[in-house]
């Protein structure tokens, strides 16, 4: 639990990599700022590989946005490849963005993000993670901070 906590707290460490003004341009991201953001689970790899926790926690920063199904990035990686720590952060990312303000569009509410996992459970993300996910929210009380 404490590595997860600490890669949750620094997954997007490589995106002081990524041009603030596409971080915080309001509007729709072109094709490129989007590949362009896209190279932060890199960078963040890149900055902690040489750093020694007792968790795998640059490999989980590279993988939080992999997908079940291949479709993420950077790896293109599939199911077991990922590691349960990236699969637990990648959900989590998912539910926090969709339910938080971004410069670049407004909330769309915890209700929509916990929809969004719940639709792709077990397609981009891991059925049992998805499943703790929905309880948290739902049966244990759970809320983001504001």
């Amino acid at each position: 639990m404490q590595g997860i906590h600490l890669a949750g707290t620094i997954h997007d460490l490589g995106k002081i990599k990524v041009p603030a003004e596409i971080l915080a341009r309001p509007g729709q991201l072109s094709e490129i700022e989007e590949r362009i953001i896209q190279i932060h689970p890199e960078a963040g790899w890149e900055i902690l590989r040489g750093v020694e926790f007792p968790w795998p926690i640059a490999e989980m920063v590279l993988q939080h946005h992999e997908r079940l199904d291949g479709s993420g990035y950077p790896r293109g990686l599939r199911g077991e490849q990922i590691s349960m720590g990236a699969r637990i952060l990648g959900v989590a990312d998912v539910v926090e963005a969709m339910a938080s303000h971004r410069p670049y569009r407004p909330s769309r509410g915890l209700k929509a993000a916990l929809s969004q996992v719940e639709g792709d459970r077990g397609i981009l993300f891991d059925a049992a993670v998805v499943d703790a996910c929905l309880a948290l929210f739902r049966e244990k009380g759970y809320r983001l901070e504001e």
